[in-house]
């Protein structure tokens, strides 16, 4: 069953403290990048403050590729801001603000401990609900149509608007989470309940430290074919090419149906991710099978390294 979540039942933390460890995040992407085809040049979003150097912590996708950063605290003050990583594994972001910006970062909780069930709060910049009570309504696998996956994800329900970057407080008042997507599905086994898309701060914590050396986890790059998809029936639908990504360089294009993957049949767009990436690190050709129309063509695709076409320039 699910409960109605509201604020009188939700628990009582220092929303106002918490919520001077967020941001508002402006960001503006190099014109002729990668993500400004499908993200646009202009890009908001809500960023949490995680440490006491002005490091912030946000989802990726708002910052990728920019030329310049601000943030905007809960007074209204903006600071400039610089990129510091991106990981595409996990989707996360990293920035840092200077000139004199200061505030009290939120700690770091244990989102493996974290329950479908329990309350727990969203506070984003985005919007006019600056704090919201919501319902972890499941925790499971999520599969992005831009090969994307997680192993965990966590799922909340009322739905919020200003979603990405938001953060998932949990019961103690520690950040179990930053928000990604709006989604329909947050309950599948409830009739598809619309909800939000929260990636766990589990997946941080490992890679922290590559993140600030490196700016980029240090293991080797998943393969990255260029393709946009979309799941049907078990059958994998070729919505977007990349240009002049891998897809593209051997004439992938819209319309085509993935049917194999080094001669098996994948179960669908999480199992297509899993066999791609167990065949080698970036670089290593991905033999597919094509459905067009009424036939079957093999080719054969010469993975590249994600991170190696996008513009990572500091921004400062």
């Amino acid at each position: 069953m699910i409960v109605p979540v509201t604020a009188a039942r939700a628990d009582q933390l220092d929303a106002a403290k918490l919520a001077g460890a967020l941001v508002r995040i402006s960001a503006t992407i190099l014109p002729d990048s990668q993500s400004a085809r499908s993200l646009g040049t202009e890009r908001e979003g809500t960023g949490v403050v995680i440490d006491g150097s002005g490091l912030i912590l946000t989802i990726g996708y708002t910052i990728l590729e920019a030329s310049q950063l601000q943030v905007t605290t809960g007074e209204g003050r903006g600071y400039p801001a610089e990129f510091v990583a991106y990981d595409q594994a996990s989707g996360f972001g990293l920035l840092r603000a200077g000139m004199g910006f200061s505030a009290a970062p939120v700690r770091l909780g244990d989102s493996d401990a974290i329950k479908e069930g329990e309350r727990a709060m969203v506070l984003t910049r985005q919007g006019s609900t600056g704090v919201q009570p919501v319902l972890i309504a499941a925790k499971r696998e999520f599969a992005g149509y831009w090969e994307y996956l997680l192993d965990e994800a966590i799922f909340t329900t009322p739905p919020i608007m200003g979603f990405n970057g938001a953060a998932l407080i949990d019961r103690k008042g520690e950040l179990v989470g930053i928000g990604s997507l709006i989604v329909r599905d947050a309950v599948p086994a409830h009739g598809g309940i619309p909800g939000n898309m929260f990636v766990p701060v589990s997946a941080l914590k490992p890679i922290l430290a590559d993140l600030l050396a490196f700016g980029r986890r240090q293991e080797p790059a998943r393969p990255w074919l260029g393709v946009t998809l979309r799941e049907e029936q078990g059958r994998l639908m070729v919505e977007r090419v990349t240009p002049q990504s891998p897809a593209a360089t051997v004439g992938i294009r819209p319309g085509d149906m993935i049917v194999g993957v080094a001669g098996q049949r994948p179960k669908g767009l999480a199992d297509f991710y899993r066999k791609v990436w167990d065949l080698g690190p970036a670089g290593v050709t991905v033999p597919l099978e094509l459905l067009r129309g009424p036939k079957l063509e093999p080719v054969a695709v010469p993975s590249a390294d994600r991170y190696s076409t996008l513009k990572l320039n500091p921004t400062f």
